[in-house]
């Protein structure tokens, strides 16, 4: 797969010019120590002011109660003002991509959250690392199964802690699902279904249609969500997968797949299908059981979401999924409470990402799978 710089990307979008390479840092000792557990509230630096960090990222960290934003990292000048003067983020910990490794050097900050173009998630969570912070990697966690062994690598050496940004494991509907799972509340799982789809229109210029930066299309993006649900819909990792991708707007999607459907087969007995696309709309996750079944309707968004089962409807107050998700991490750090989305479960996901396009190129081929327990919490 063709990588695109940084330099590129940033030239495309006038955001500024390319720091320094992959692995140009040299590793720099985590310092934080006794002084991080003393701490109540934790600093979190977003990495790439997009959508996601405007409209989602930011406004949940002013809801948190165990971290806070503490500082920006942006190739935007404009935004820089912009965000100051909203969120009061002080000049001196507001970074670009030419200074980011500066800071290591920054101790009102003890957590950064990456959220860039798909290509760029390895390089930044690896720096971030470096500078001796715990990192937080939006999904998927990177582009290869290799990437994402060097992200692992990289938060080990330093002695720091990784998180994926799948913010579904700390929201109540997600645990009450896992809860069934766990206590068996219906039986054994027989069958289950995972949808995750949107309709994408007029922004074929739009990063994630380029391979380059999202290296795939819509199982990259929505597919894993799929992949999750199915996992933790069953308990279980797979034990192989086959799949197909189908497309009926190649005009638009030039370069990355429209829509793909998967099956899997479970070391349970049971088996699954997952289906994702660019071109649909689907949120749902279904499972048929000994006796009953439980599903969700909305499963996947951010919410409120909806769940019903043969026993009735389940219900819980909506927050702020991606306030839970920091909140649950940064007690993680501070209290040594579980990691709800480790290295290794973004890791095993995009095993059975590259298992997918695998079993596509090889004529919708069974792929095995061997999982064994890598990233179930």
């Amino acid at each position: 797969m063709e990588k695109i710089t940084r330099r590129v990307f940033n030239e495309k979008l006038s955001q500024g010019v390319l720091a320094a390479g992959l692995f140009a840092s040299a590793p720099i000792a985590c310092a934080m120590g006794n002084e991080t557990s003393k701490k109540r509230s934790l600093g979190v630096a977003l990495v790439g002011l997009g959508s996601y960090s405007t409209y989602q990222l930011a406004p949940a960290l002013e809801q948190t109660r165990y971290c806070h934003l503490a500082g920006i990292v942006t190739g935007t000048k404009e935004k820089e003002s912009v965000w100051a003067s909203k969120y009061n983020v002080p000049a001196d910990n507001i970074y670009n991509y030419q200074n980011f490794d500066k800071i290591a050097e920054n101790k009102d900050i003890d957590i950064i959250y990456v959220v860039l173009p798909n290509s760029m998630h390895a390089e930044f969570s690896i720096r971030a690392a470096k500078a001796g912070k715990h990192v937080i990697c939006e999904k998927p966690m990177a582009v290869s199964v290799k990437e994402c062994d060097a992200i692992i690598e990289a938060c080990d050496k330093a002695d720091v802690k990784l998180g994926v940004g799948y913010r579904l494991h700390s929201e109540p509907y997600t645990q009450e699902v896992k809860r069934f799972v766990k206590e068996k509340t219906f039986g054994k799982v027989h069958y289950i279904t995972a949808e995750a789809a949107y309709h994408s229109r007029g922004n074929p210029g739009q990063w994630r249609l380029n391979k380059a930066l999202s290296g795939g299309g819509a199982l990259m993006n929505m597919g894993v969500y799929s992949i999750q649900s199915a996992i933790y819909g069953t308990g279980e990792n797979p034990l192989n997968v086959t799949a197909q991708e189908f497309s009926t707007r190649p005009a638009y999607f030039k370069d990355t797949d429209e829509t793909i459907t998967a099956q899997f087969q479970f070391p349970g007995g049971a088996v699954g299908n997952i289906f994702t696309s660019h071109n649909a709309s689907a949120n749902r996750l279904y499972a048929s059981c000994d006796r009953g079944w439980f599903a969700l309707e909305p499963a996947n968004n951010y919410g409120p979401l909806s769940g019903t089962t043969s026993q009735g409807t389940i219900t819980f107050q909506h927050e702020s999924q991606q306030k839970l998700q920091m909140d649950d991490f940064a007690r993680h750090i501070l209290e040594g409470t579980v990691n709800r989305a480790p290295g290794e479960m973004g890791k095993r996901d995009m095993i059975i990402v590259e298992a997918i396009y695998r079993s596509i190129a090889e004529g919708n081929r069974s792929i095995p799978l061997d999982l064994g327990t890598l990233g179930l919490v």
